[in-house]
């Protein structure tokens, strides 16, 4: 039950930062009005020229390694900074709107608990 549970929460992981990371070249999505503040700090992030695109490409890729099971510990390592900042910005600004932003924590947990042991050498004390 459990290898299923992390499965479905690497690939469901996996799906949505293809989706979103295409959606960031191709604008295929609307992008919703935002707070005044949400959009300065999203404005941030344009200002930085390759900023958004490494971002956005990043994602592609880790979750294309997401959805083959291709690297699924170097991908979530890659991911999470990501993922931790994507949770930042709903809460600080979004708060409201922050339903995506803890689904998608909760969907890198599970999916970090099926390469638990990979991540164990990582975390050991020498």
């Amino acid at each position: 039950m459990e290898q299923k549970i992390t499965l479905g929460a690497r690939l469901l992981l996996g799906l949505i930062f293809v989706v979103f990371g295409l959606n960031g070249f191709l604008q295929f999505l609307p992008m919703p009005p935002m707070a005044e503040e949400a959009g300065k700090a999203i404005g941030g992030l344009f200002g930085v020229s390759y900023m958004f695109p490494v971002v956005k490409g990043l994602e592609i890729l880790a979750g294309i390694a997401l959805l083959t099971g291709l690297f699924v510990p170097l991908a979530l390592l890659v991911l999470s900074p990501i993922v931790v900042n994507i949770f930042l910005f709903h809460v600080v600004y979004t708060p409201a709107d922050s339903a995506m932003a803890i689904a998608i924590v909760v969907l890198q947990i599970l999916a970090a608990v099926g390469v638990w042991e990979k991540f164990k050498p990582v975390l050991e004390i020498k």
